[in-house]
């Protein structure tokens, strides 16, 4: 999620090579026309190839009975068709149900324009005994019936076409529905009506039936069926509204789920690769465990809690396996808004916060950051001090959050606008990771596109005065040499530092003392060394070591003050030692 989430899942219609059978589709027998890859199945029903045979089988059988529209009373279903736009009542049957009228087996347009219809009716989830009554005598009626697929539960006693041979031969999704259709239409024009069952439930993740309510050359009447979502929910023990649960297409992930914390059913998770895609999306968010569903409502039935960090090798994905993830870990951005929240809560109601203004902020500011670089310190020194660091961090975000929130009150900007600035900001200056600008030319123009970006009148400007001294003396340099205003070499930096040096032999002042700092300013840059880290280390070293010294001094009983060269050159060397 999205950031949190990875973008690894494939989009609908695309399929992945490799494995046995790479480079054909195979069909899914849940809800959904995503096919399990690299697994062949036996087909119980015919194939496509049979379809213009059986037609006109069908076609010739002048003893057929004419056909008519079956209702049910009490039945109530939504049934989008050709020709009515969205949202336009329809005409009903005399028992009220919304289903196209039956004129010789055809249904009507909104310009009374006689069409063909096909009938999607639902296997359910599991075997035949899940399958209404009402699609149970449809699919044993004299009408033609086409199965999307025969790999499902409840398709082994049909004795009719299945489209599993478009899978086989087709190379996307997207053709093998389109193709789908157009059979199904073709099959309409020919008979009047005709029988199109779908796994589970035709209202959830049927691709095909999205195209056929938008085909303008027939019309649809969907019959309700079982769908696996209810045996999982029935399993979960989970009422989905009060949950607030939402269903996703494991192929569709990165894009339905985006922004969502959960709950999460996740389906369509039919095979290693897509579960493989899962994992490596949700590795950062996801819980300690899930909830694994597998073959709802058949002998085999699987639900249990796997832990995530083993989901991959605790679970063998097939067509009929879904997740059930109770939450996620919150994203980034869910934090940032919480803690900005409570920011203004505290800018609102707490006596000291209220009466703070960026500049009574400003040592603490300074406070905070040198706290940091002081755990930054004790990280490089021992890994397992990264908590202080964390706190730390937190310390300083909070000072910053808080002048966005004073900046705000004054109408000037947000936190938000912060992260956007610096988002912009970093975006235009690395043109060689989101452009194809040479990294070496930007590095080298760096300070320059800089200068002309904030319209500064002089390579120098914009160095705050209130950085320490040998880091402002470091910025300075840098910022010259970037115009080639800089010696040739380390050797000449040295030199300069013996010229100085004798210098302040000669003339020992603050502005000779201060050119001979300056100069050793030039060798840590041009060694790459970090001058103020530098010092700061050297500071620490002769602290430790005079340290030393005091507790030598104090156990041989002498008094420092009191010793002359000698003693102390001693007592300093084996300090060091």
């Amino acid at each position: 999620m999205a950031g949190p989430l990875r973008s690894t899942a494939r989009t609908r219609g695309q399929s992945s090579a490799g494995g046995a059978g790479a480079g054909h589709l195979y069909p899914n027998g849940c809800e959904g026309n995503h096919r399990d890859e690299g697994t062949r199945f036996r087909r119980t029903g015919s194939s496509c190839s049979d379809l213009a045979a059986r037609v006109a089988r069908v076609e010739a059988d002048s003893t057929r009975p004419p056909l008519q529209t079956l209702a049910v009373q009490g039945s109530t279903r939504r049934i989008p068709a050709a020709g009515y736009e969205e949202g336009q009542h329809r005409r009903t049957d005399r028992d009220g149900v919304g289903r196209p009228r039956s004129s010789g087996g055809r249904g009507r347009n909104g310009c009374g324009v006689s069409l063909p219809i096909v009938v999607v009716v639902g296997l359910g989830p599991a075997g035949a005994e899940l399958i209404t009554a009402e699609t149970t005598e449809l699919l044993g009626g004299d009408e033609p019936v086409f199965l999307r697929t025969a790999r499902h539960p409840a398709a082994g006693g049909l004795e009719t076409s299945s489209f599993d041979q478009l899978y086989e031969t087709l190379d996307s999704f997207d053709a093998v529905y389109t193709a789908i259709v157009d059979e199904l239409v073709a099959a309409a024009e020919r008979h009047g009506r005709v029988i199109y069952a779908v796994p589970g439930s035709p209202l959830v993740a049927e691709h095909t039936v999205e195209l056929l309510r938008k085909d303008q050359r027939i019309a649809l009447d969907i019959r309700p069926a079982l769908s696996f979502a209810d045996l999982a929910w029935l399993s979960l023990e989970v009422d989905p509204l009060t949950a607030a649960a939402t269903m996703v297409d494991a192929h569709q992930f990165l894009t339905d789920a985006a922004g969502r914390l959960g709950p999460l059913l996740i389906t369509q998770v039919h095979s290693a690769e897509i579960l493989a895609d899962l994992c490596l999306a949700l590795d950062d968010v996801a819980p300690s465990t899930v909830t694994l569903l597998q073959g709802l409502g058949t002998p085999n039935e699987d639900v249990r809690e796997v832990e995530w960090a083993h989901v991959r090798s605790a679970i063998s994905p097939d067509h009929l396996t879904s997740l059930w993830i109770p939450r996620l870990a919150e994203p980034i951005g869910a934090a940032f808004i919480r803690f900005d929240e409570l920011v203004r809560r505290l800018r609102a109601e707490c006596p000291w916060d209220r009466e703070q203004t960026h500049g009574s902020l400003r040592k603490h500011l300074l406070e905070e950051t040198h706290e940091v670089l002081e755990a930054i310190d004790l990280v490089e020194d021992d890994p397992a001090n990264y908590g202080e660091l964390e706190e730390e961090l937190g310390d300083l975000l909070f000072q910053v959050f808080f002048h966005a929130r004073l900046a705000a009150e004054q109408g000037q900007f947000t936190v938000a606008d912060v992260a956007d600035g610096i988002h912009d900001k970093l975006y235009e200056r690395h043109p060689h990771v989101f452009g194809d600008a040479d990294a070496d030319h930007t590095v080298a123009n760096w300070e320059l596109n800089k200068q002309v970006e904030k319209q500064r009148q002089s390579l120098l400007d914009g160095i705050p005065h209130t950085l320490p001294a040998l880091l402002t003396a470091l910025k300075v340099q840098k910022r010259a040499a970037a115009t080639g205003f800089t010696g040739p070499d380390l050797d000449w930096a040295l030199a300069d530092v013996a010229e100085e040096l004798a210098e302040v032999t000669a003339d020992p002042t603050e502005h000779e003392v201060g050119d001979l700092l300056y100069a050793a300013v030039q060798v840590a840059r041009m060694t790459n060394v970090d001058p103020e880290h530098a010092l700061r280390h050297a500071v620490a070293r002769f602290a430790t070591r005079f340290r030393r010294v005091e507790r030598d001094a104090a156990e041989r009983g002498l008094v420092l003050a009191e010793c002359d060269a000698s003693v102390l050159e001693e007592i300093w060397l084996r300090a060091k030692g």
